[in-house]
């Protein structure tokens, strides 16, 4: 019987400065040794980075890394605009922005 050895690469990248998303990801796999990364930006500018690996003797295990802005995020961008609307075919998402509980 002839045994399959899955092998594949992949990355992307989104960067939409109209609605501050920001985020990129890549993957690989060889055989069962799956390694990979993704970075977000959250709302308040902090990187998430998370490093991780899954293979059939360790499992899935994973790294996070947050890193905080240089330069600090203006708040009163959120005082705008709460909410934005993201159009999927025929369904419709609304996600916070951004909402400082604090002011």
């Amino acid at each position: 019987m002839l045994q399959e050895h899955p092998k594949y690469a992949f990355d992307y990248s989104v960067s939409d400065f109209h609605t501050g998303d920001s985020k990129s990801q890549w993957e690989t796999r060889d055989g069962d040794v799956v390694k990979g990364q993704y970075t977000v930006v959250e709302p308040d500018g902090t990187l998430r980075t998370v490093e991780y690996t899954a293979d059939d003797h360790n499992g899935f295990n994973a790294v996070v890394k947050r890193t905080e802005p240089k330069h600090p995020v203006p708040v009163h961008t959120a005082h705008h605009q709460l909410h934005h609307t993201v159009d999927y075919g025929h369904h419709h998402y609304e996600a916070p922005l951004y909402y400082n509980h604090l002011q």
